[in-house]
């Protein structure tokens, strides 16, 4: 019986080959064992840093819309917080002290968050002494309390940066004083001449500053402090005061003779050595640049500061700066909005997202005049590592 249902059906086929009519019998391909398991998802792949162990070269991209986490070695992370000018002085002091009564006034609201880092780095624009005078209208001759000190102390500076235009402006005497006041406190400087250095676990950070308000930046000087720092520590720090008030952009200030551009004199700092630039002064934050794989900070704006009379005096980024090892792999960047003459204070969720926009913008225009990646597009993540394909059981 089954020998005769094979020749009727084979002789059903061969009568539809033959007269040209579609077969009888459809023919169907029947797979081999069926693979039992959970479909590849090929979006669910450890990070490039994990895959690797290293991370990726720094970039615009990675800074601004980081997709990768710091690999996961806590014991190989340091932090370095940098905030913008601090002036405890004119409209500050006189709020503080007179207003609120209260030398920590200013530095309240903020300190928990930047006394969070291995190393916090901050511009101090005036010098510090007792008998300083409270006057709310002194112009551009700053000094502040010596009292201050203990705002800087409950915010976690452990270096402060004195290469600026208003730190002598009482002075020889007045810069003594301060540095004696630093010291007292366990405060380091930088921007003095000898190299500021810190320990951090093992990573020793060195830390210097120059002043380009008023005159040229000496650049033989950068030069050599950036050799001197290189031969003491691992992660060198260079902080510049510079470039043209009230701009988003950095540029030279045409106003001052023999005007240094801060892009040109931040390039070289990094290619003799320095492993970061700082950059304060023009009282706006400005953008950002990664020149030869390293950060250029241009400007962090206000932080403590009594310039009311704009909403850009007013706001200012203090930057986290993450190093694995001695190599900076990620940055973020909190804004705040200064009230009452003298007081930041971390702004909503919304404002911040939109000082962060406007710092992208910043940073993806001068990327474009200078001819240099932009945040945009952002590339495509790697591939993920090739998988082998199931078997059958």
């Amino acid at each position: 019986m089954r020998c005769a249902a094979a020749v009727l059906a084979a002789g059903l086929l061969a009568a539809a080959c033959s007269n040209g009519a579609p077969p009888a019998v459809s023919l169907t391909h029947v797979s081999e064992a069926r693979v039992v398991g959970p479909a590849l998802d090929g979006s669910d792949q450890p990070s490039f840093a994990f895959r690797t162990g290293r991370p990726l070269a720094l970039s615009l991209q990675e800074l601004f819309h980081p997709r990768y986490n710091v690999p996961a070695d806590p014991s190989m992370v340091r932090t370095l917080l940098v905030t913008g000018d601090i002036i405890p002085a004119r409209g500050v002091a006189w709020s503080a002290i007179d207003v609120h009564h209260d030398y920590l006034w200013p530095f309240r609201p903020t300190a928990d968050y930047t006394r969070n880092a291995d190393v916090t780095y901050v511009n101090l624009e005036a010098p510090l002494f007792a008998g300083c005078p409270v006057n709310p209208n002194s112009s551009f001759t700053f000094c502040g309390d010596a009292r201050f000190v203990n705002g800087l102390t409950l915010m976690g500076a452990k270096v402060v940066n004195l290469a600026n235009n208003h730190l002598t402006n009482y002075g020889s005497a007045g810069v003594s004083s301060t540095v004696q006041l630093l010291d007292q406190n366990g405060i380091l400087n930088s921007g003095l001449g000898p190299v500021a250095v810190i320990d951090v676990r093992g990573i020793k950070f060195g830390f210097i500053g120059f002043n380009g308000v008023g005159r040229a930046i000496d650049q033989a000087a950068l030069k050599d402090g950036i050799a001197r720092a290189r031969q003491l520590a691992d992660i060198v720090v260079v902080q510049f005061h510079w470039g043209k008030e009230y701009e988003r952009q950095p540029m030279a200030d045409r106003g001052v003779p023999t005007p240094d551009d801060p892009v040109a004199i931040g390039h070289e700092a990094i290619d003799w050595g320095a492993d970061i630039v700082i950059g304060n002064h023009p009282h706006w934050y400005q953008g950002i640049e990664v020149y030869h794989g390293k950060l250029i900070t241009y400007a962090h704006g206000n932080f403590i500061f009594d310039q009311m009379w704009s909403e850009e005096t007013r706001e200012g980024v203090i930057g986290t700066y993450t190093f694995y090892g001695t190599r900076l792999v990620a940055a973020s960047w909190k804004a705040v909005r200064i009230y009452d003459y003298g007081q930041p204070v971390f702004m909503n969720a919304n404002d911040n997202s939109t000082a962060l926009t406007t710092m992208e913008a910043a940073s993806d225009e001068l990327a474009t005049r200078l001819g240099e990646p932009t945040t945009k597009p952002v590339p495509a993540l790697p591939p993920p590592p090739a998988f082998a394909p199931l078997k059958a059981p």
